[in-house]
């Protein structure tokens, strides 16, 4: 899905998800009671010579959230629901700052878009896998004891990380 025009809210620590940021027309036929759509931004730029040798590359990584493919029913919305939804957020967060701690060990070279490229591409499938795992395995937040696991495991991970938090 291409959601580069439409409006973001970037990840900040100080601001968690409620269910007026959820803007989609919710989608009945797919059994779920609420869609988290978020993701990872990212975007390069190189630095070369005249004789076209990399000697600088700067990144932005960002964990961001699309309203408007965001959805909830109403009927249906608890607490439970909307914590569930905002760790799919966190967890997007978390594979940001992989991404950015990975980003912070290439080195210079002639060959560091494509590595770039399949860095990105790489931590997407990473991403992905994650998110599934966590919806499989907290039974989409009704299991309460697998929710607080993940809930726990997800701030660790991000407090571990810290450095590659991007600085509100």
């Amino acid at each position: 899905m291409n959601f580069q025009d439409q409006p973001v809210k970037s990840w900040k620590a100080s601001y968690k998800l409620t269910w007026n940021d959820f803007k989609g027309k919710p989608q009945l036929q797919t059994g779920a009671a609420a869609i988290t759509a978020s993701g990872i931004s990212f975007g390069f730029s190189i630095t070369e010579t005249d004789s076209h040798k990399v000697v600088d590359f700067t990144t932005e990584v960002h964990a961001h959230f699309y309203p408007e493919q965001s959805w909830y029913i109403p009927e249906q919305a608890t607490n439970t629901i909307l914590g569930h939804e905002q760790l799919h957020f966190d967890i997007t967060e978390l594979f940001a700052r992989k991404f950015r701690q990975r980003i912070s060990k290439l080195k210079i070279s002639n060959n560091i878009k494509q590595e770039l490229k399949a860095l990105h591409k790489t931590i997407n499938k990473e991403l992905a896998v994650c998110q599934n795992k966590y919806d499989s395995e907290t039974d989409f937040s009704r299991s309460f004891e697998a929710q607080l696991q993940w809930k726990l495991y997800v701030e660790a991970e991000l407090k571990a990380l810290e450095d590659f938090e991007l600085k509100e």
